[in-house]
């Protein structure tokens, strides 16, 4: 139990290192909120390593410590949101036969983005901002399928023995 709790602590740590480098990188493409999600990988990593509880507490603190340290409280909410429709999302995709792990994070990617947009249409109480919605499906699906090929590569590299020995 001991080393589970490190293995996530340090998992924790990895996603708000990935966190704080992404929020350095400018990424415009005319539409805010865009990001790469690369702190993500960490997220997808767990969620094969161990399951759906220790991903979602893996993305918590990453995002309220790089919401605390880099954002503000609007980024921790449209943060959580994202990320709780996305690990939903990848959970019950993960499930199903035949999904890959790019797949998953595809699905992932696709879900954060729509989870952001709801409580964005929400905070600004106009549903007008969902015509930001097919530009979003797309880079959610571009941007989880570059972590799904990431978290791909860590996972085939990494063997469940190799953890054990942590």
């Amino acid at each position: 139990m001991k080393r589970k709790t490190a293995y996530l602590g340090m998992m924790a740590a990895a996603a708000i290192l990935l966190g704080y480098i992404e929020s350095l990188l400018p990424l415009y493409i005319g539409v805010p909120g865009v990001k790469l999600g690369i702190s993500n990988l960490a997220t997808v990593f767990v969620l094969y390593y161990y399951g759906t509880k220790e991903a979602a507490l893996v993305s918590a603190v990453r995002i309220l410590v790089v919401g605390f340290l880099f954002g503000n409280l609007f980024s921790i909410l449209f943060s959580l949101a994202g990320a709780a429709l996305s690990l939903l999302v990848m959970a019950g995709v993960k499930r199903i036969r035949g999904f890959s792990v790019f797949g998953v994070s595809m699905a992932g990617g696709i879900a954060h983005n729509v989870g952001q947009l709801i409580v964005a249409s929400f905070v600004v109480e106009n549903f007008y901002i969902l015509y930001y919605l097919p530009v979003l499906l797309i880079s959610g699906m571009i941007c989880g399928f570059l972590i799904g090929i990431a978290s791909g590569a860590v996972i085939r590299r990494v063997s469940p023995e190799s953890l054990k020995n942590m």
